[in-house]
C-alpha cells in the first residue's frame, strides 16, 4: 500500500464517527437537544446546530484534504469542549472501579475524546511539515563518482560532505 493510500485510510478511520454523530443528532434531534440543553453554556439549540455542521464538514475537509489543517484544529478543539462539557466523569465516585457504570462510560468516552484529539493534531503535523533545508539540515554523505571506487583506507578517497543548497 503506498503511503498516500495510507494516509487516506488513516484520515477515514480518525473521522469516519463523526459524519455518524451528525445524522444521528439530525434523526434523533429531541434527545439530542435534550443533551445539548444540559450544557453549562445555554444556547443549546445553537450548540446542536454547530456540533451538526462540525461533525459533517470537517471530516469531508480531512478525508479530501480541503483545509484539511483548520478542519483537524476544529474538530480537535471541538472534541477536547465535548469530552470537557459532556463526560464529566469526575463528577461520580467510583468511576475507576466501576461501580457507577454512567461514571466510567463519561471517563471512557472522555479519553476516547483525547485519542481522537491526538489523531487530529497528528494530521495537523503532517500537513505542515516542511523539509528542513538550510544550515539546520542533515549532513548527507554522498561519494562521488571518483571517491566511491577509491580504498576506503586511503584519507583522500573519503566521500565529499555535500550540504544541500536552497
Amino acid at each position: 500500500m503506498s503511503a498516500q493510500a495510507l494516509s487516506l485510510v488513516a484520515r477515514i478511520c480518525l473521522v469516519i464517527l463523526f459524519p455518524f454523530s451528525g445524522v444521528d443528532k439530525i434523526v434523533h434531534w429531541a434527545t439530542a437537544m435534550k443533551q445539548a440543553n444540559s450544557s453549562p453554556l445555554g444556547g443549546g439549540r445553537y450548540l446542536l446546530v454547530g456540533a451538526i455542521v462540525i461533525e459533517l464538514l470537517t471530516p469531508i475537509c480531512i478525508v479530501f484534504g480541503v483545509a484539511q489543517v483548520a478542519a483537524a484544529l476544529v474538530l480537535a478543539a471541538f472534541s477536547v469542549a465535548t469530552a470537557v462539557l459532556f463526560h464529566p466523569f469526575w463528577k461520580f465516585r467510583g468511576f475507576w472501579s466501576g461501580s457507577t457504570p454512567e461514571g466510567s462510560a463519561h471517563f471512557w468516552d472522555f479519553l476516547k475524546n483525547f485519542g481522537l484529539v491526538g489523531g487530529l493534531l497528528l494530521v495537523v503535523a503532517a500537513s505542515t511539515a516542511r523539509p528542513v533545508t538550510g544550515p539546520d539540515a542533515p549532513i548527507r554523505v554522498t561519494p562521488s563518482p571518483t571517491t566511491a571506487t577509491r580504498p576506503l583506507l586511503n584519507p583522500s578517497a573519503a566521500p565529499l560532505v555535500r550540504r544541500p543548497h536552497g
